[in-house]
């Protein structure tokens, strides 16, 4: 009887160590989702009863690409944000002009899109956007403000850096959904629609990248069902503008 005792005894602590350590570890774990959100979305304020999505298109402008995006856009009363380069302006005007006349934002994504040269230092980059603002102002008599890092921001910004940026009146965009039609335009159309739509479960504000240069042919063709896709959700169209709150990755602390 004492055994049994023992036994039952033994089995109720077992029990009990098993169910508080399965608490601890759920515990950890929205600690730590939830301070992952928390430093995704920091600098972000969003009202969540409604839902808005930016799409936005970068490494323009092209011809025939941009010039299609534009139909589809247009097609479907939506409105876009393109990043531009600014080396890719000159013969490309009628394209940039028709971008700002239709009602669309631009943005700049440097002058050259050489890795190596705007990555160099920070100046190097500010520089850049600098040349692409005076470029797109050439143009259309505007100066933007609104930038993108090639490639995105991640394990270039930091806080100094940042501010930086603020005091020279920029502000930064990158992209909390994408296609992945920068890394491979060649993939099919259905699988881009998949990956915009994918990735965007219960995000009440989306900045979704594309890209609109002479390789994006399929981009084209998953825009439609994109746009199709979110009117019927219920998400609202916006364009980038200064007053659009920032949305950047998280930014590199030193150690």
């Amino acid at each position: 009887m004492r055994n049994r005792s023992k036994l039952f005894l033994f089995f109720i602590n077992i029990f009990l160590f098993m169910f508080l350590f399965e608490q601890s570890v759920s515990s950890l774990s929205i600690q730590n989702n939830t301070k992952n959100i928390k430093c995704l979305n920091e600098n972000e304020q969003v009202n969540n009863n409604s839902k808005v999505i930016y799409l936005t298109f970068d490494d323009g402008p092209s011809n025939k690409i941009t010039n299609k995006v534009l139909d589809i856009l247009k097609e479907n009363d939506v409105k876009a944000t393109f990043f531009l380069i600014g080396s890719q302006i000159d013969g490309q005007e009628d394209v940039v002009k028709r971008i700002y006349n239709e009602g669309n934002s631009i943005g700049l994504h440097t002058f050259s899109h050489k890795f190596k040269k705007i990555y160099s230092n920070e100046d190097n980059f500010i520089n850049e956007m600098m040349e692409c603002r005076d470029k797109i102002n050439n143009v259309i008599g505007i100066s933007p403000e609104i930038i993108r890092f090639p490639g995105g921001s991640r394990k270039h910004l930091s806080k100094d850096y940042l501010n930086r940026l603020h005091d020279n009146n920029f502000k930064v965009y990158d992209w909390n959904v994408e296609t992945s039609d920068g890394l491979n335009p060649k993939i099919p159309p259905y699988n881009m629609f998949r990956r915009a739509v994918k990735e965007s479960k219960d995000l009440p504000r989306i900045i979704l990248l594309m890209h609109c240069d002479c390789r994006q042919k399929n981009t084209c063709e998953a825009l439609p069902d994109i746009i199709k896709y979110y009117k019927l959700q219920g998400y609202e169209f916006k364009t980038i503008t200064e007053d659009t709150p920032e949305l950047y990755f998280p930014i590199k602390t030193k150690k």
